[in-house]
């Protein structure tokens, strides 16, 4: 089984065999990821990373990955040290760095930009993130993480709560799971329920949704709570944000008796709480790990 993917852009992209490669390639990386092995398989490449907006975990884990694997990187973590700051337009940056690079990795605040980025360099270009999008990559590590620490993805139940109109993650992650054999809901504030190209993709697809707002509704059958944050930054109007922030808490008095593990693609906000960090429940740190040999398997079957 081989890899027939040229870009990252979108899960939508892919399919289930790609996703499946990736995750057992992932699976091979993961002592390297660990420091328990070492590799030397991409010593020589040199990773281009153009970050437009704020990244902690996935700029970071992009190039742990590819350190792990002994290339380097080259880019910038924002903007404003760019020649953007100048009026240089994007074209021209990301023309110049694929110029300088093996593969490219984008994040960017308008949709669509790592498309045309795709389009415009020669060498393999990864979305790391496109406004209110896709983010393929967390999308594979979650379904990492689900694999590694339920042993399976199939016959879950995943319910995707908080901010589902404007977070990336959770409409990647919703495409993805429709590959599989799996429950879902979707818990949130009306003003922020899944968009309704997604729930119409889905139900083309099959794929039977519950939606509510009340996380009671679906905690005691909930294998996977995957908790996002509400994003004050994509929102056109403040006081919207106000009145919704906080619409959900997640805390150890909620989940105490539940069989559910509770991930995150971080930051978080207020959503989840300090006391449910070092319980069996919480597994959004070592979720936030799983990135590394994530992409360190995307990065192997990518460049050449």
């Amino acid at each position: 089984m081989g890899f027939n993917q040229k870009d990252i852009i979108s899960i939508r992209d892919f399919t289930k065999k790609d996703i499946e490669y990736i995750l057992k390639i992932a699976a091979e990386m993961e002592p390297i990821a660990r420091s328990k092995e070492k590799s030397d398989i991409l010593s020589g490449k040199l990773l281009g990373m153009l970050f437009y907006e704020p990244s902690t975990r996935t700029r970071l884990s992009f190039e742990a990955a590819m350190k792990r694997l002994a290339g380097s990187t080259i880019g910038f973590a924002e903007a404003g040290t760019s020649s953007a700051t100048k009026g240089e337009n994007l074209t021209d940056t990301v023309r110049i760095v694929g110029e300088y690079s093996d593969a490219v990795v984008i994040r960017h605040n308008k949709e669509g930009t790592a498309r045309f980025v795709a389009d415009i360099v020669d060498v393999p270009v990864i979305n790391a993130g496109d406004g209110a999008g896709q983010h393929p990559t967390q999308t594979l590590l979650d379904l990492f993480t689900m694999k590694q620490i339920l042993g399976r993805i199939d016959d879950l139940h995943i319910s995707l709560v908080g901010d589902l109109k404007y977070g990336r993650t959770v409409h990647s992650l919703a495409y993805a799971l429709a590959m599989f054999d799996v429950d879902v809901s979707f818990v949130s504030p009306k003003e922020l329920k899944m968009p309704h190209e997604i729930l119409h993709d889905l139900d083309k697809s099959g794929v039977e949704v519950f939606e509510t707002d009340d996380i009671n509704d679906v905690l005691n059958k909930t294998d996977v709570l995957y908790v996002t944050r509400i994003q004050k930054e994509r929102f056109p109007d403040p006081q919207e944000y106000s009145r919704i922030k906080g619409a959900y808490t997640i805390d150890y008095k909620l989940l105490e008796g539940s069989n559910a593990i509770v991930m995150h693609p971080l930051p978080r906000v207020d959503e989840i709480s300090h006391d449910v960090d070092n319980t069996p429940y919480g597994k959004y740190f070592e979720q936030a790990f799983y990135g590394v040999p994530v992409r360190m398997a995307l990065l192997k079957s990518i460049i050449k």
